[in-house]
């Protein structure tokens, strides 16, 4: 591997720009026109412009792509996540043209990208599972059928979705058939595919994911959990490893359980099994990412294994650098998702950037895009950093943190930055005691 072009954008290109030069490898920066200016444009070895701000005219078309990976000779890419991270084809297409693939193989990532089959699959290696449809749910009479079957509340999720989208949450049998209606057309929208499954509704869960690492001569490692109870409409906002809520037996069970995922599907590079887990400590199968995720960092800070070199390696054809029993979590780590967005109501904030002072001292890291005098375009997601802190133990990341968010400046665009301070000062955080609804009864 010589040179990897980076099909994304924002701070993952950034982080793959930074693995690969420590590794010695060449860098290949694709952009919109939006992102003319962007820090990973700036910093790879070379940047080419592959269309229009929309993603839908850049950085999700395949054949925009592929023409720069020929312009410049690349022979890997990267897909860092969103986009065409976990899109079997365009992987399926590198593969047919000799471009190296760092993630999973297409058969991989169609065996687990679809909800409903990895549901199947979970089912199958006795993963435990919430009770619901065991397919696609097509009409609203099947629909109803299974709510009575299961009970309510319910949710409604799309097969081929993520980050909340095609999602609904049910209560009465009043609302199912409209909620129902509503799932298969935002599935549709954002998807491009209607297919809907139901399953009981968890009311106050942690979200608990387990990193995944494998070669591809049959080693297989977990590296513990992180915790990512803290979101909005389903989308994260802030993650620590380990969990609070975890313990060594528990960790292991659920360890074993992801590695049985993993398995059954011959996986190797990196992934992520996501569960929801109870009050009692009862843990369900939601799902498996099949790429780097936002949050690996805090499972890089409390392991010292840095992820994407070793994604990197993976897709080389190298064996793991480590083993299951050399594998221990050392500290705690949290990370703050630092958003251009109104910290009260959480509407996008876009605009030029006039002043900008990263937060630094023992224990801090920021993995960001921006730079004063950058202007954060309207088109993308709102994420422009992430600030992760460690410490000897919880309260010492979180004093960590309480310090970089008051030190962190971004001037000229509005972010929430003040939102994340109040919540590390929030006394339910400070115990650990959260679920995916804290936000609900939170306020600025």
């Amino acid at each position: 591997m010589k040179k990897v072009l980076i099909a994304n954008r924002g701070e993952i290109a950034v982080r793959v720009i930074r693995a690969c030069q420590e590794l010695g490898i060449k860098t290949v920066a694709v952009h919109s026109t939006a992102d003319r200016d962007s820090l990973h444009a700036k910093l790879a070895d070379e940047s080419i412009c592959i269309g229009p701000g929309p993603s839908i005219k850049s950085y999700l078309r395949i054949p925009a792509i592929m023409s720069a990976i020929e312009v410049s000779g690349a022979d890997a890419v990267h897909p860092g996540y969103g986009f065409l991270s976990e899109n079997a084809d365009f992987a399926r297409i590198c593969e047919a043209y000799k471009v190296t693939w760092i993630g999973p193989g297409p058969e991989q990532i169609h065996a687990l990208g679809n909800k409903v089959e990895a549901r199947a699959l979970a089912e199958k290696c006795k993963v435990p599972l919430l009770p619901g449809s065991r397919g696609v749910v097509r009409s609203e009479g099947e629909a109803e059928k299974i709510a009575a079957e299961i009970g309510f509340p319910l949710i409604i999720k799309a097969a081929a979705g993520g980050g909340g989208r095609g999602m609904k949450v049910v209560n009465k049998k009043e609302e199912l058939v409209r909620q129902f209606q509503l799932a298969q057309a935002e599935a549709e929208a954002g998807f491009g595919n209607p297919d809907v499954f139901i399953e009981r509704y968890c009311a106050r869960p942690r979200h608990i994911e387990i990193q995944i690492v494998a070669d591809k001569h049959g080693n297989y490692v977990h590296l513990g959990e992180r915790d990512c109870s803290i979101q909005r409409r389903h989308q994260k906002l802030i993650e620590e490893a380990p969990s609070p809520a975890v313990n060594e037996e528990l960790r292991q069970k659920m360890g074993e359980t992801a590695l049985r995922l993993a398995k059954a599907v011959g996986y190797y590079s990196l992934g992520t099994a996501e569960f929801l887990m109870d009050e009692d400590g009862q843990f369900y199968f939601m799902e498996v990412n099949t790429r780097v995720q936002v949050e690996h960092t805090v499972t890089e800070e409390v392991t010292g294994i840095d992820l994407v070199k070793e994604q990197i390696r993976i897709a080389m054809g190298e064996k793991l650098s480590f083993d299951q029993k050399s594998i221990k979590m050392t500290g705690h780590a949290i990370e703050c998702r630092i958003n251009a967005e109104d910290p009260s109501t959480f509407a996008p904030w876009p605009g030029k950037i006039t002043a900008y002072h990263e937060p630094g001292g023992p224990g801090v890291r920021v993995d960001g895009m921006i730079y004063s005098g950058y202007t954060v375009p309207s088109l993308y997601d709102s994420m422009i950093a992430k600030l992760i802190t460690k410490g000897r133990d919880r309260d010492e990341a979180l004093c960590r943190m309480r310090r970089a968010l008051d030190e962190m400046k971004v001037d000229g665009i509005r972010t929430n930055i003040p939102f994340h301070a109040k919540v590390m000062h929030d006394p339910r955080f400070v115990k650990g005691d959260v679920n995916t609804k804290f936000l609900e009864t939170f306020t600025l």
